[in-house]
């Protein structure tokens, strides 16, 4: 698609002046901004920051969550040849600092109290700062820093400015090329300096139009907006695709509102990583686990008929008359109510990645009706590189290459990616631009696979990831830590993995329990609990974990590649992995290099055999406080099954 960001907002004002483009929920009523009304807002914003100084080609980051004024403060940077850089809003300020002072900024629009006070936090290490605009005024009126101003102000500036210059604003947008520089994006640097990935409008807006065309999506779709709109993922959904196609984006009131909100939008068009799905799965059985025992029993009855014959139903391929009747009656008492609960009830299309999905979890999905399908990319290939066709959703592939897109498997089993959406390069950083993209314009994902007989691709691990066993029984044999970790966090009750073997004799992971899921069964035992730490240490609970563990060991014999990946021992761990104490990255990806020096004592004593160890470890508390959790810990050695050879 060759044409910019600002360009196609002023198509869709010019064409559906009246449409939805926006809602926002504002204390529990839903607000609409039109295409026209959001075509005078970003203009006003752009003559503001004109105004007030930003250049064409200078960056200017935005925090917070979804918010209409927010997605017009970035398409009115735009509008002026500036770049939009959102950083994530749950972020605290020393991870902030590198990726102001990497790209120069001297701009900022941040949301509200909270993120103000983040950025004069940090103020003195950011020297380049002189503007900080804040959208949200609730808590700020005694402020008196300097560079300190409200959006509102900005706008009334800028109204003042487009009544003299009435046709500035279009000739402004009008300077643009679709070759420019859109935004940018920062990774989540789990092994130093986050890099900042530059996407011009053509990568950016190409991906977004070739998605789009896969799934036949309309200016009709209805998108929720929740996730931190400084990940790919979520902006690709509702800000490119968005401006691309034209359809309405929702913006929730709070984190805390989404449940709820999302059944009152009731989106079509609807993108979540697995841990979404997960939770949500999760609430509906607890739920059911706690329901009588008329209202149980006929759930479970309607959800075998369910999994025998709904994916196929979802796949179009012949079902029974039988069949047919008892699906349609099961939907009548189960499938429906509970996609309305869900907020399902009107999905067209729902897309999960950044993850691998549990079989279990995404067959329960497409079983109820729901069109759940996988996608592949990254935030270099401006996420869509491979999507999963309506007929053809399979929990073990990330789908086919979509229009624009070549593939090819390097020797070590490294996938490369030929698009039209991949970034222009990494910002400052030629060294690292170098290692990812070839002379001929082939990228290097990082990511080990290979495309089955079908034409899917198929994800095994990160090629830096994949080890393997030293010594023992399964010496030289292969070890992927991610998909033991996926094949473990399939289970309920599992919500975090770690799992070490590279260069060792044998496997052990480390293992978070899921607090809501186990201290419901806990409850149903009348298992007495006094928090996280007691409940992860009872027997019982390790007694659970450890059947999770040989299930996945049983599986893992049957594949000849990875049965040497089976756990030996294991340990749970005493508090919940968390991005503040810098356990996860920001989009809750497990750093394992960081954790397995952070619980060095405990990789030892998994290893030395011992039963149980001692630690003690810092946290960070929400309002940034420090403190420290200790116990001691069991370590508990589980089965491990001879390989089977499975029939050529």
């Amino acid at each position: 698609m060759k044409t910019t960001f600002p360009q196609q907002l002023l198509r869709h004002a010019a064409e559906r002046p009246t449409a939805p483009a926006l809602r926002e929920k504002e204390y529990g009523i839903w607000q609409t901004h039109t295409w026209a009304d959001l075509a005078q807002l970003v203009e006003q914003i752009a003559a503001g920051l004109h105004q007030a100084g930003l250049a064409r080609h200078e960056h200017m980051v935005v925090i917070g969550a979804n918010r209409p004024r927010l997605y017009a403060t970035m398409l009115a940077a735009q509008s002026l040849g500036a770049i939009p850089v959102p950083l994530y809003q749950d972020a605290v300020g020393a991870e902030c600092i590198f990726p102001l002072n990497n790209a120069e900024v001297r701009f900022c629009l941040v949301e509200d109290q909270e993120q103000v006070d983040k950025m004069l936090e940090i103020r003195e290490q950011c020297p380049l700062i002189e503007r900080i605009y804040f959208d949200d005024p609730r808590g700020l009126r005694n402020y008196a820093e300097q560079g300190l101003d409200a959006l509102d102000a900005l706008i009334a500036t800028g109204q003042a400015y487009v009544a003299q210059h009435p046709q500035w604003f279009r000739a402004e947008v009008a300077k643009a090329s679709p070759d420019d520089v859109a935004a940018m994006f920062f990774t989540s640097g789990t092994t130093g300096n986050p890099k900042g990935v530059v996407h011009t409008h053509s990568t950016l807006l190409d991906r977004a139009s070739a998605g789009a065309e896969f799934d036949k999506l309309t200016s009709s779709e209805e998108v929720l907006a929740y996730l931190p709109p400084a990940w790919i993922g979520q902006n690709i959904f509702s800000y490119s695709q968005w401006l691309a196609c034209g359809y309405v984006v929702n913006c929730p009131e709070s984190a805390s509102t989404v449940t709820i909100d999302l059944k009152e939008v009731g989106p079509t068009y609807y993108f979540a990583p697995p841990r979404i799905f997960e939770g949500l799965l999760t609430s509906v059985m607890i739920r059911m686990e706690d329901a009588g025992t008329i209202k149980r029993k006929m759930f479970e009855a309607c959800m075998a008929v369910a999994k025998r014959v709904g994916p196929a139903l979802m796949d179009g391929e012949p079902v029974g008359a039988l069949d047919r009747i008892k699906y349609a009656l099961g939907n009548l008492l189960v499938y429906g109510p509970l996609r309305n609960n869900l907020g399902f009830s009107r999905v067209r299309v729902a897309y999960t990645a950044g993850e691998a999905i549990g079989p279990d979890l995404f067959t329960f999905y497409r079983s109820i009706g729901i069109n759940l399908k996988q996608l592949y990319g990254s935030t270099e290939t401006a996420v869509f590189v491979c999507l999963q066709p309506d007929n053809q959703a399979r929990a073990d592939t990330v789908g086919v290459p979509i229009r624009g897109v070549e593939i090819k498997v390097a020797d070590n089993g490294e996938i490369l990616v030929k698009s039209a959406g991949l970034l222009k390069e990494y910002y400052k950083n030629p060294t690292a631009t170098a290692e990812v993209l070839t002379a001929d314009g082939w990228y290097h994902t990082s990511d080990a696979g290979f495309l089955d007989a079908h034409g899917h691709l198929k994800i095994i691990d990160r090629v830096k990831d994949v080890g393997r066993i030293r010594g023992g029984a399964n010496d030289g044999a292969m070890f992927a830590p991610k998909y033991v970790e996926n094949k473990l966090k399939f289970f309920p009750h599992i919500k975090e993995v770690v799992a070490l073997g590279d260069g060792r004799e044998k496997v052990c992971v480390m293992v978070n329990i899921d607090f809501d899921a186990v201290g419901n069964w806990a409850e149903r035992r009348n298992l007495p609990y006094a928090g996280y730490t007691d409940l992860a240490q009872k027997p019982e609970v390790y007694e659970l974990i450890r059947e999770c563990v040989e299930k996945v060991n049983a599986d893992l014999a049957t594949d000849a590649m990875l049965a040497g990946s089976q756990v030996s021992r294991f340990l749970v761990l005493h508090k919940e992995l968390d991005a503040d104490d810098g356990e996860l990255t920001r989009t809750n990806k497990v750093r394992r290099g960081f954790i397995a020096d952070k619980y060095g004592v405990l990789v030892e004593a998994l290893y030395a055999g011992r039963t149980e160890q001692f630690i003690e470890t810092q946290v960070k508390f929400e309002d940034g406080r420090t403190g420290s959790v200790s116990a001691t810990l069991k370590l508990s050695d589980t089965k491990t099954f001879t390989p089977v050879k499975t029939a050529a």
